[in-house]
């Protein structure tokens, strides 16, 4: 399609991203290494557990009426792809503001699946700005310009290693952000099972 979906402003919009999520027992292993951080370091806004994700396309501010459009090509390009084996591994932060995990395993097959990912969006017809991929989970934001707390978890996560688990259905998800005040809440519009 050589028309692109732009979001209008009188119509109503989504903020939509496509992610992986790790499972509960990884989730939890890193949670366990960051509860000393929760509570050294309450001026850092956290992410809830169950919110952690890897994103593999950011689409910005949808129109609700976009959303159905990929649905099915997801759901087919899930079905012909294998799970990836991934792993959470140390931490970092970008801009000395926002906190994350790394992640580690079968990296390439991770780039060839966001590659698959952003073609079928495109596909769509759907225009979003192309980021490069870089694999992580976000955990916090520093509230403050005083980035001393971001760095500091970052140094005592940089020897994390969790377990390799297997990445095994590709979300469609959407977010609350710029929705009022409070925390960013996601939930799945939809998830799909990679091919066994």
């Amino acid at each position: 399609m050589n028309d692109q979906i732009q979001p209008p402003s009188a119509t109503a919009t989504t903020r939509v991203f496509i992610a992986l999520a790790p499972p509960d027992d990884a989730k939890e292993e890193l949670a366990r290494e960051l509860r000393p951080s929760y509570r050294t370091h309450p001026d850092l806004r956290w992410n809830r557990i169950e919110d952690w994700h890897i994103t593999l396309a950011f689409l910005g501010e949808l129109p609700v009426s976009a959303v159905p459009l990929l649905r099915p090509q997801l759901a087919a390009l899930a079905a012909a792809h294998r799970p990836l084996e991934l792993a959470l591994r140390g931490s970092g932060h970008f801009d000395q503001r926002v906190l994350w995990s790394g992640v580690d395993g079968e990296i390439e097959g991770l780039h060839l699946l966001t590659s698959r990912v952003r073609a079928v969006v495109r596909e769509c017809g759907i225009a979003f700005e192309e980021r490069p991929l870089r694999p992580h989970l976000t955990l916090a934001r520093s509230r403050r310009s005083d980035p001393s707390s971001t760095l500091e978890v970052a140094a005592t996560l940089a020897e994390f290693a969790g377990h390799t688990w297997r990445a095994e259905r590709l979300h469609l998800v959407g977010s609350n952000i710029g929705r009022g005040p409070g925390p960013i809440h996601y939930r799945d519009i939809e998830s799909w099972e990679f091919a066994k």
